[in-house]
């Protein structure tokens, strides 16, 4: 236990930059499909159609087609299929998803410059992920002695002190706890790892990404229509998870090992959105849109707590830590139609490039001595945007939307998404760069989700100067579990460690409501 103490202490003395993990970013850069009921229910399919409080942050322009002025609010339920609570956590929340306004101004007979502001929760994290998978003699702890082994983690010198191997520290704060508590070195120097035959693994996300959008808009004689939103993004995102593996008969009689996990991330990001409707016919109600997104760029701080325990003994191991990081840009393309005063037809097509996102080292910064304040600075982490370029893919979200209404006050829509998968299938979280995003990281597992589809409806209906909308939808995603990233040993396969990867899935229903009042 001593090493283990030492070990810390080096690591604390050694590390002062700091980065975040690609997995662990992932989570933050992709949004879920809300807003207002109005909006949902038509599968977001509004880019172009625009007169909803939502397109304010998808095509600001579509805060053009506004001509009165309006207020809304939308809360309602997220529930989960399946998913048990063992480490926590519910399957059904209750969520406050959009709160917001427009200020509508007629400048000219056909002219209007609108203002707004809206609330929107744009990332929902509440999920309970539940996996097992049989192991065959591998474990988490064996990859940390492969690790030891290789070379990268650190060395014990003739003193019997330890140095670091690497100016870069290549080790998680698993792999210190399990290399100075689990293995021992026999009298012939080697060290040993206690194999496992099966796993389980429980973990509660919670939190959200809330995003607060400044909108200013307009158009010009009916036919051409502009928008600039600002963004700001509040990050709120906690899981707790419970890892255990069972291991095979050893001398020591240590039936397995829990790893309790505990992250949180926190923080703020700052974006700008510029968006073009035209109307190209005057004559035809037809038109199509494009936007633009710039990176979402965030500060954010992240912290956890996690212990090993066998059951008599548990170690803790905790980190806290400011990093930043840069979303890719986005672009939006979509069109729009109405029939008379009672069909409405909508599509879109979103696009980002998640493997260009920039996970950025905090450096310390400098003081300022002209303005008399502390200015922070960072560099790219080009280890960490490495392993996400060969991780993360360009997504592509299909968006489509129909609106019918039977006579003036009744609305009924229905709408559709599919949003291509995320990640590679050849990709893995790699806990051998070189990069302090590596040793901050708590967990090993990671999964490789697939694309998602989402299925939506609604109605609506308005009593004078009040609407209410309701809209339900149902998103479906599956993926592969991997406990850890696989070894393969060239000389001896004995050596290898490799964990199959499970399926798992996240079909999610929400129930979505819309009270809004036109002024």
């Amino acid at each position: 236990m001593k090493k283990l103490f030492i070990l810390l202490a080096a690591f604390a003395v050694g590390s002062s930059l700091y980065a975040q993990e690609t997995y662990e970013n992932a989570k933050l850069m992709n949004g879920d499909l809300n807003g207002t009921a109005k909006y949902v229910g038509m599968g977001g399919a509004m880019d172009a159609l625009g007169a909803d409080i939502t397109t304010m942050s998808t095509n600001p322009a579509g805060m053009g087609l506004f001509r009165h002025s309006m207020a809304s609010l939308s809360f309602g339920f997220v529930s989960q299929n399946g998913g048990n609570t063992n480490a926590g956590g519910n399957k059904t929340n209750m969520s406050f998803d959009q709160a917001g306004f427009v200020y509508s101004k007629r400048t000219r007979s056909n002219s209007f410059l609108n203002i707004g502001f809206n609330y929107r929760k744009s990332k929902n994290f509440d999920y309970l992920l539940n996996a097992a998978g049989a192991l065959n003699n591998a474990s988490q702890n064996k990859l940390s002695y492969q690790k030891l082994r290789n070379g990268y983690l650190y060395e014990v010198n003739g003193a019997g002190n330890i140095d670091l191997k690497h100016p870069y520290v290549t080790c998680n704060q698993l792999d210190a706890v399990f290399t100075n508590s689990l293995f021992t070195a026999a009298g012939d120097g080697n060290y040993y790892y206690y194999p496992a035959n099966e796993y389980l693994l429980d973990r509660t996300h919670e939190g959200y990404i809330g995003e607060y959008a400044f909108n200013i808009s307009g158009n010009i004689k009916d036919r051409v229509y502009l928008g600039l939103t600002v963004g700001l993004h509040d990050v709120n995102y906690r899981h707790f998870g419970l890892y255990t593996e069972y291991f095979d008969a050893n001398p020591e009689n240590i039936q397995g090992l829990t790893v309790a996990d505990d992250r949180e991330i926190s923080g703020t990001g700052v974006d700008m959105k510029f968006g073009i409707i035209v109307r190209p016919v005057e004559t035809s109600p037809f038109r199509f849109g494009f936007s633009v997104a710039t990176p979402t760029f965030y500060d954010l701080t992240t912290s956890n707590y996690t212990t090993i325990s066998d059951g008599t003994t548990t170690i803790p191991t905790q980190e806290a830590y400011d990093f930043r990081l840069n979303t890719p840009w986005k672009f939006n393309f979509s069109l729009g139609h109405t029939i008379g005063k009672y069909v409405a037809l909508g599509a879109g097509w979103e696009i980002a490039d998640y493997s260009a996102a920039d996970t950025r080292v905090n450096d310390g910064g400098f003081y300022n001595w002209y303005w008399d304040e502390y200015d922070e600075s960072s560099y790219s982490d080009r280890e960490m945007n490495r392993h996400t370029e060969q991780t993360l893919k360009c997504v592509h979200t299909l968006k489509l939307g129909m609106e019918v209404k039977p006579t003036d006050n009744l609305s009924l829509r229905a709408g559709y998404n599919y949003v291509s998968p995320m990640y590679k299938k050849s990709g893995y979280k790699d806990g051998t760069l070189e990069s302090e995003g590596s040793y901050y990281s708590s967990a090993t597992d990671y999964t490789n989700w697939e694309s998602t589809n989402r299925f939506t409806c609604g109605i609506g209906y308005n009593i004078g100067k009040l609407s209410m909308d309701l809209a339900y939808q149902y998103s479906t995603t599956q993926g592969q579990l991997t406990p850890f990233m696989s070894y393969y040993d060239d000389v001896d396969p004995a050596e290898n460690n490799v964990a199959d990867a499970v399926k798992v899935k996240n079909d999610r229903h929400q129930l979505l409501f819309t009270l809004g009042y036109h002024f």
